[in-house]
């Protein structure tokens, strides 16, 4: 179940917002320029399904995002608990960065813990199955996939060369919320 919990960015465990009302979580993260929407799923998408399958049954919501946004690139991540190298790759994104474009997920499968550190606030934002959200370039973020992920997510690029981050150097990640899975 997708949530939205808001804390101060120097109160990591009082919450001033808390719902998983999909309504009021796309509210919430408009009035601070966060882009987050619920697409219909499709079922035949399953754990391990490769990029090109997953792009062929999303391809028509996918085309309406790249007309509308201009993105130029897309690929899918597919992760499942059983990777050899999950440690690794989570490590990656769990320390505060920005990027110079938009971070723009789907999930197609699974679930994903975005914070988004904004102002003097962190949104914690829990992406589940149909979510799609789309981090304002320059947000200071981090993302948690969890110790055992299990999840599959097409990502749009206005960069061609796709994800490059530009890390804070901040230690805030570390005092916030980890995704249990």
């Amino acid at each position: 179940m997708s949530r939205l919990t808001v804390f101060a960015d120097d109160n990591p465990t009082t919450s001033t917002f808390d719902s998983d009302n999909r309504d009021s979580i796309a509210e919430k993260l408009n009035q601070v320029g966060v882009r987050f929407e619920v697409w219909q799923t499709k079922d035949d998408i399953q754990l391990g399904a490769n990029q090109e399958e997953v792009l062929q049954v999303y391809r028509q919501e996918i085309d309406n995002l790249i007309k509308e946004e201009g993105y130029q690139a897309v690929d899918v991540v597919s992760l499942k608990s059983d990777n050899p190298n999950k440690v690794a790759l989570r490590d990656k994104f769990l320390s505060e960065h920005t990027h110079s474009e938009d971070e723009v997920r789907f999930f197609v499968e699974g679930e994903g813990l975005f914070s988004l550190h904004i102002g003097k606030e962190v949104y914690e934002v829990l992406c589940t199955k149909g979510d799609l959200i789309s981090v304002p370039n320059g947000t200071s973020h981090w993302f948690d996939m969890g110790p055992n992920p299990n999840f599959i997510a097409i990502r749009l690029f206005n960069n061609p060369e796709g994800w490059v981050a530009n890390y804070t150097g901040s230690d805030i990640a570390s005092n916030f919320s980890r995704l249990k899975n």
